[in-house]
């Protein structure tokens, strides 16, 4: 199974968050870059489902020329290659821009002879929050589409047939549909989906790996393709941001040893706990 993920270069906001001068996003000036947690598990979901099916992961990343750096990064833990779409500022595109953008690279590939099996993305980036990306690239491929998912299987059609990501495995075809698991507001959700396909991943159902000394001297010489992204057909629609007011927090000491467990007892019953 030949998979294609599609990650972004997101401000490390372990700190605290400041916008920019226009409002409408983050000041990442001083700030370090990551991908978002959710493209991480898509990143290892992709590995182990190409391992286990004996397929290729690629990657792919609409962004400035650094974002180089977090195809590297997915190269290192054990993707084969990198497609660096450069947008030297990618806040100007809508999501349905960064779909159409997208879409056309794999109906390109296509037309070369490279087709993808599977494309993933995660449920969101961390720095927009958007929720779009994947389902609009489904809509635009025509491919059927699940979002909120944590785990993936493989089955039919190949030789690695009912291996699951998280197991070992390998096999010649690629299978023909995926057996995938999410979250959903009454509980786990199993779905069976024939490919190609495009899957939104969200973290949780895998942990991601650390890249290895011999990961990251692959990832040096790996090769990544260039593109110039078009000018954005939509244009980013977001006016502003705005940061939620920080709450001043304040702290009751109820007392010490024995002495405070009347008034314990009294803050249990109040935000109902126990009863009185």
């Amino acid at each position: 199974m030949n998979i294609l993920v599609c990650i972004k270069r997101v401000p490390d906001i372990a700190g605290s968050v400041t916008l920019d001068a226009t409002g409408a996003g983050i000041d990442d000036s001083g700030l370090g870059h990551t991908m978002s947690s959710h493209e991480e598990c898509a990143v290892e979901l992709a590995i182990q489902t190409a391992a286990a099916t004996g397929g290729t992961v690629t990657v792919l990343t609409v962004g400035p020329a650094e974002a180089i750096e977090q195809l590297r990064a997915a190269v290192a833990v054990g993707a084969n290659d990198g497609i660096l779409i450069e947008a030297v500022d990618p806040s100007v595109f809508a999501p349905e821009d960064i779909a159409q953008i997208i879409g056309d690279v794999i109906r390109d590939r296509a037309e070369a002879g490279q087709t993808f099996d599977l494309v993933l993305t995660g449920d969101d980036a961390a720095d927009t929050g958007d929720f779009q990306v994947g389902i609009r690239l489904a809509y635009d491929l025509e491919y059927p589409v699940l979002t909120n998912i944590q785990t993936l299987g493989v089955s039919g059609g190949g030789a690695g047939a009912g291996a699951s990501a998280g197991s070992s495995g390998g096999g010649e075809r690629s299978a023909c549909r995926i057996d995938a698991r999410g979250i959903g507001p009454a509980g786990t959700e199993i779905f069976s989906l024939d490919l190609p396909a495009v899957v939104a991943a969200h973290e949780g159902g895998v942990d991601p790996r650390y890249p290895s000394i011999t990961g990251r001297m692959k990832a040096k010489k790996a090769p990544i393709v260039e593109y110039d992204a078009p000018e954005p057909g939509t244009g980013s629609p977001r006016i502003r941001l705005e940061l939620p007011e920080v709450k001043a927090s304040s702290v009751t000491i109820l007392g010490e040893g024995p002495e405070a467990a009347p008034a314990l007892v009294d803050v249990l019953e109040e935000i109902g706990v126990i009863r009185p």
